[in-house]
């Protein structure tokens, strides 16, 4: 069974409407899940052990491995044509849909299935749930207008864990590669302060067998990107976010980046209830663990560690102007 950090919400926000005429998701059809044949570790990147020990899992990215099944495939692909008539601009993306698990019961089922999230736990190493977040799930990229364009630039995403998944079917790209960066957060932000993105020498590529396909990432931990496309074509991928169920590092999220593109009347509630329930977690920790004996400092400090995540959304829910990090295209 797996583990559910904070359930999907049951009732929508403002301004989100079911679409209608869906069919009902099946697991047992529609998914096809196979683990990846390698992955990568964050040492393997340069990660030193001190950046790795504050992170949930060691894991980097995986080789492309399949999630969906042809019939799944398809109805993933007609789910996000279908959802691309809500899609938003931001700097770094020109064409995304957020919130899509509000507008499609078939896209929500897949992407908080448990049969998807016990898998996903497999892939990383770690046990996690479907992210606290919904705006993290479902998360949809669709191609520029511009040729010239990168459908999304050099970036690490806002959230510790996700995966990849090409939704349009690749063999009929050219173009639109999904890319990593072999290196460092600290390393991109190098080139990027020098006016440059990462070398042909040092971006990893890969041959798609189809789409439905995935690659499991450490997102905001290895640095990325959506290549130009060479020629006009359908490029769609869906992003699915997971939170670690062990609370105990720090929280990888960039919450106030999602600002600039999730509605604040869904944002604010979501990032409350992730936020609470990363409290929570600490909480009880605290109170299994807290041992007599403890002084005032010892007891000031078990309090201010489980609640560091509530007093830090404090702070960055009353930033003024917040932007998409990213590192150029």
């Amino acid at each position: 069974m797996s583990n559910v950090a904070v359930p999907f919400p049951k009732q929508l926000p403002p301004g989100f409407e079911w679409l209608q005429d869906e069919p009902e998701f099946d697991a047992a059809a529609h998914l096809q899940l196979e683990l990846p044949a390698s992955h990568v570790t964050l040492a393997d990147l340069g990660y030193s052990d001190e950046e790795i020990s504050e992170t949930c899992t060691p894991f980097a990215a995986s080789s492309p491995f399949r999630v969906l099944s042809e019939q799944g495939a398809a109805i993933m692909l007609d789910v996000s044509r279908r959802l691309n008539d809500f899609k938003v601009t931001s700097d770094r993306i020109e064409n995304l849909v957020r919130g899509g698990c509000y507008r499609s019961h078939w896209l929500r089922d897949l992407c908080t299935s448990p049969e998807l999230t016990d898998h996903m736990s497999q892939v990383y190493g770690v046990p996690v749930a479907h992210h606290t977040m919904p705006s993290h799930l479902g998360h949809l990229n669709f191609a520029p207008s511009e040729l010239s364009q990168a459908v999304d630039k050099w970036h690490h995403d806002t959230l510790a864990l996700d995966f990849v998944m090409m939704v349009a079917d690749p063999a009929l790209l050219d173009g639109g590669d999904f890319e990593y960066f072999f290196g460092t957060k600290t390393e991109a932000a190098a080139l990027a302060a020098a006016g440059e993105t990462p070398p042909l020498d040092r971006r990893v590529a890969f041959d798609w067998p189809g789409p439905g396909y995935a690659v499991g990432l450490h997102g905001n931990m290895v640095v990325h990107r959506g290549a130009p496309l060479r020629q006009v074509g359908e490029r769609i991928t869906m992003v699915n976010g997971y939170v670690p169920m062990a609370t105990t590092q720090p929280d990888q999220s960039r919450h106030p980046d999602l600002l600039t593109v999730d509605a604040p009347d869904e944002l604010y509630a979501s990032w409350t209830k992730h936020v609470a329930w990363r409290a929570r977690e600490r909480l009880d920790t605290v109170i299994a663990e807290i041992e007599f004996g403890t002084d005032a400092a010892g007891a000031m400090d078990a309090l201010q560690n489980a609640i560091v995540d509530v007093t830090t959304a404090l702070e960055e829910m009353q930033i003024e102007n917040p932007q998409l990090m990213h590192y150029g295209g």
